[in-house]
């Protein structure tokens, strides 16, 4: 039997005590906070880390986690579900590779993966979407990449750096995800 929620490079666990510290950081790098939020890429710091924190551990609805390398332990990002809605077995993915060491490497595809496998063979999801700005190139090329299929589009939605970007919605149904074992 595969191990759960562990990959060959990444695994996913809870989020620790004590690593606020490194999750201020990354809300606080405008260029992870560009890519990983639609909100105005402000630093967010210790106050926007606790408001998660609240946000995420006072509700049946949602589920926050950690990106952590197999190998070491170490903390590189975070993903997980909002919007859980139970009773139609639907979910929004988030993900983000907060240590730039890290990023552009696989590690988020992995990560993706074994989250993806997690969403429908654990917690029984029909269907998971996501949100991503049309800038994200990156992020799109991976979504596609695994399966998701672009379902709608929020026209001219983000405003960054005077310039109005759409922002696409991807989603993908339990029967189209193939786990490549």
């Amino acid at each position: 039997m595969r191990k759960l929620l562990q990959g060959k490079n990444v695994k996913i666990t809870a989020l620790r005590e004590g690593e606020e510290k490194l999750l201020e950081q990354w809300f606080d790098d405008l260029e992870f906070m560009r890519y990983y939020d639609v909100e105005a890429a402000i630093p967010k710091g210790q106050r926007g880390v606790e408001d998660t924190k609240d946000y995420y551990n006072n509700s049946n609805e949602r589920l926050i986690m950690a990106i952590r390398l197999t190998e070491g332990d170490r903390l590189i990002g975070v993903c997980g579900f909002d919007n859980i809605i139970w009773t139609n077995a639907t979910a929004f993915l988030f993900i983000g590779i907060g240590d730039k060491e890290f990023r552009n490497k696989g590690l988020g595809k992995e990560a993706l993966n074994l989250l993806l496998d997690y969403a429908f063979n654990e917690m029984n999801f029909y269907k998971v979407q996501l949100h991503v700005i049309e800038y994200n190139r990156p992020a799109i090329k991976l979504y596609e990449s695994v399966g998701f299929i672009r379902e709608g589009l929020y026209r001219e939605y983000v405003y960054r750096d005077g310039t109005r970007y759409h922002m696409f919605l991807y989603g993908m149904f339990k029967n189209e995800w193939e786990r490549d074992d």
